[in-house]
């Protein structure tokens, strides 16, 4: 029963910290790599006897996966934007 309550928590808490529309690559990226990853820690840890705890490690890990690839995605917009327009003749 502990395990089911502290797996629903972590569950709730990741869902609650992610925001409906996210600003930016950076958060939707975080949010989703933390839920993904907190999914897998949890399975992995089940097998290894503490789903709670590998639950917790995942979520770390794939947010901070997850901030890094979107943060990236983000430069290479904003870069795109910094580009001056080519002007064409008509």
């Amino acid at each position: 029963m502990k395990r089911i309550i502290i797996s629903l928590g972590a569950l709730t808490s990741a869902f609650a910290f992610s925001s409906c529309q996210p600003a930016n690559n950076a958060q939707a990226n975080a949010g989703t790599g933390a839920l993904l990853g907190a999914v897998a820690g949890g399975i992995i840890g089940h097998q290894s006897g503490s789903a709670a705890e590998g639950a917790a490690i995942g979520a770390a890990l794939g947010g901070a996966g997850g901030y890094a690839v979107g943060n990236e995605k983000d430069k290479r917009q904003q870069q795109q934007y910094q580009q001056p327009q080519p002007q064409g003749s008509y």
